[in-house]
């Protein structure tokens, strides 16, 4: 069996135990070695085949899996965060899918809810905003017209963004026109890691904040008003509301 396995944002501790135990029982273990914590490495078994995924080409990948599962090996593919957010796992599936070879996706901790961890904030917030928008803006990576960032923005829900920090200014851009306000921002380096660094700054003055800290890759960019705002309190906790598991207070004083 192969195991997609998302290794969480960067804290060792923050895989799933399902995660950790296909780890430890791998035969082979293809890692992302330019984001995965080596650390996750030290829970594999005395023998286990190591390749850093970081030199190796979609083809290299495959032939790896394919070469282990003819010889009757469990294979873990360990991404980086949750595995089914930026971790072009569906070409590894689609080829796995030709070869008629079975795998399985572990799913982990994504480090945009790694990054709203770390500043203590929550995205959806009763009058504030219900919806999260995950997304980048464009690079060498295209994005969709319908997608464009300023498209988004101007929903005005909480936006967590990815891949995006060396191009602040671009995001920034983008954001002011389509919040069509000021709002606060957060920059979260490295979530969950030892060296994690968070910066609170608003439209106005948030890019300047992130060339002088030298910020230039592995930073989520978390965005909206759920950062810093005045909200409603949920209706679960509502001592006057009722709902299956629970009587309201008033009604239960009748």
């Amino acid at each position: 069996m192969i195991y997609i396995v998302g290794a969480g944002p960067g804290d060792v501790d923050l895989i799933t135990i399902k995660g950790r135990n296909a780890l430890s029982n791998a035969d082979v273990v293809i890692y992302a070695g330019s984001l995965v914590s080596p650390e996750h490495l030290e829970f594999c078994k005395e023998g286990v085949e190591k390749f850093n995924s970081a030199s190796m080409t979609l083809e290299d990948v495959i032939e790896v899996m394919k070469r282990a599962t003819e010889e009757g090996k469990d294979v873990v593919r360990l991404h980086t965060g949750d595995p089914a957010i930026y971790g072009a796992i569906k070409e590894q599936m689609d080829e796995l899918d030709k070869l008629n070879i079975e795998y399985t996706v572990v799913p982990g901790v994504s480090s945009c809810t790694a990054a709203a961890a770390a500043i203590k904030k929550e995205f959806t917030l009763p009058g504030v905003t219900q919806t999260v928008i995950l997304t980048r803006v464009e690079g060498r990576t295209p994005v969709p017209e319908t997608e464009d960032l300023e498209k988004l923005a101007s929903i005005g829900a909480s936006m967590a963004i990815f891949l995006s920090i060396s191009m602040i200014e671009k995001v920034v851009g983008k954001l002011r026109k389509g919040y069509g306000r000021n709002v606060p921002i957060a920059i979260v380096e490295r979530a969950t890691w030892e060296n994690e660094r968070v910066i609170f700054g608003t439209l106005d003055d948030i890019a300047e904040k992130v060339h002088e800290a030298g910020i230039k890759k592995q930073a989520q960019i978390l965005v909206g008003d759920f950062i810093d705002c005045e909200y409603e309190k949920s209706k679960l906790y509502d001592k006057d509301f009722t709902h299956m598991f629970r009587s309201s207070h008033a009604k239960s004083n009748k």
